[in-house]
């Protein structure tokens, strides 16, 4: 089932009025598609939490007071490691060669809502993987993905909270072949997972609470990212446009250029709108970005949006604001907001320098994380990392390291 795709632009006019109006957004609480939970200014309930920051540099792992942005500890590690929160508000997973290692950030708030801080330390547990790849965390479940089998391991997120000294159960679906994939569980234990092999990845696959197939598409070439929108409406990115499930059918949405890749979708939980990065351009050279695709999970259509000029990203400055909207961070040093629904920016805050993009993806460079009303920022150019309040536009707490961060990930504590 194919159905609309259409693309507009972003107006001078509309750009220089989002320009000058530094408008504060919204303080209310809301979901994003990297943790749940409430961050520094967010005015909720755990304000007694404290988050912890953690980043990789060339060398180690940084793990930082998600408040003061102070250094909590610095533990060694070779190599290049990816990070993703592992749901449960206190753990990171580390994708490391032997798999996802566990690194315990050392704060979290028990079932009491007492909180609870510690010296962090990178655990001995691995979740021994194959080159280990996404993490996706959703419906209390936290979902590996090894690209070397093409295995999809499931547990339960809250199950790691409750040993110190050993991995709790899992599940593991077998793949048909090896590629590098993605995979989510769903509230009734639908499992949604990439399709591909050795020559490339196709599509996706859906398979029922027993894990008997029920459907799939493989009009996706190059599948990547995924994302589930309200109503557990999932979207997967393809070269040709993106795929939408929804309660048992698969449909296919076209991007209207011959070449035209969703690399990466961010959802949350309450929004029908779906964000992605967009590129229209198959012999780009580099790795900024100057397109969005908005995607209406319940229209089943999806808009590009063009950057304004001279504004640019890559895929790790898209996330999610506390009222849903989508947030980039460009290459000239500004965040722009934009409202999900009208796909219009409401507002433009200048963080940081401009900035080039990576020779190669692994390389540092600025990245954005969101949780509650504070968005984590990092300025690799000045070994930095900044917390930027939402409601005020302000920066309300920076620090420089001693190296420059990379990956970045945040735990609510």
């Amino acid at each position: 089932m194919n159905t609309k795709y259409s693309r507009i632009g972003m107006s001078l006019a509309l750009f220089t009025a989002a320009t000058l109006a530094l408008s504060a957004c919204s303080t209310s609480a809301g979901d994003t598609d990297v943790v749940d939970g409430a961050g520094p200014g967010s005015g909720s309930a755990a304000a007694s939490a404290q988050p912890r920051v953690s980043l990789t540099y060339d060398g180690g792992v940084y793990v930082l007071n998600g408040e003061t942005l102070e250094v909590e500890a610095d533990l060694p590690l070779e190599g290049f490691n990816r990070l993703n929160p592992a749901g449960d508000g206190r753990h990171v997973l580390v994708t490391t060669d032997a798999g996802f290692q566990v690194l315990d950030t050392g704060s979290w708030t028990d079932a009491a809502g007492d909180s609870h801080q510690q010296e962090p330390a990178l655990t001995d547990l691995v979740f021994e993987a194959d080159a280990a790849g996404h993490v996706v965390r959703h419906a209390g479940k936290t979902i590996l993905f090894a690209d070397g089998t093409g295995e999809t391991t499931i547990f339960d997120t809250d199950a790691l909270l409750e040993s110190e000294t050993t991995l709790p159960e899992v599940e593991v679906v077998e793949a048909e072949a090896a590629h590098h994939g993605v995979s989510i569980v769903l509230e009734d234990n639908t499992l949604l997972s990439t399709l591909g092999n050795a020559d490339g990845r196709t599509g996706i696959r859906v398979l029922d609470a027993n894990r008997n197939e029920v459907t799939r598409n493989e009009d996706c070439p190059s599948v990547h990212g995924e994302g589930a929108a309200a109503n557990e409406l999932s979207v997967f990115g393809c070269s040709n446009g993106v795929l939408v499930y929804d309660n048992g059918e698969i449909t296919k949405i076209t991007a209207p250029d011959a070449y035209g890749r969703a690399g990466n979708i961010f959802t949350t939980e309450t929004s029908t709108i779906a964000v992605g990065d967009y590129n229209s351009n198959p012999d780009s050279e580099g790795y900024l970005l100057t397109e969005l695709t908005f995607v209406d999970t319940v229209a089943k259509t999806a808009e590009i949006v063009d950057m304004p000029a001279g504004a640019s990203f890559t895929f790790r400055d898209i996330a999610r604001g506390p009222n849903d909207e989508a947030l980039v961070l460009s290459s000239d040093g500004s965040l722009y907001v934009f409202d999900a629904e009208t796909r219009e920016i409401t507002d433009t805050i200048p963080v940081i320098e401009s900035w080039d993009g990576p020779v190669e993806w692994q390389d540092a460079h600025p990245a954005l994380i969101v949780v509650g009303d504070t968005a984590y920022i990092t300025e690799p150019s000045s070994n930095s990392v900044h917390a930027l309040d939402l409601a005020t536009g302000e920066v309300v707490a920076t620090t420089e390291l001693d190296s420059a961060p990379n990956e970045i990930a945040v735990v609510t504590g």
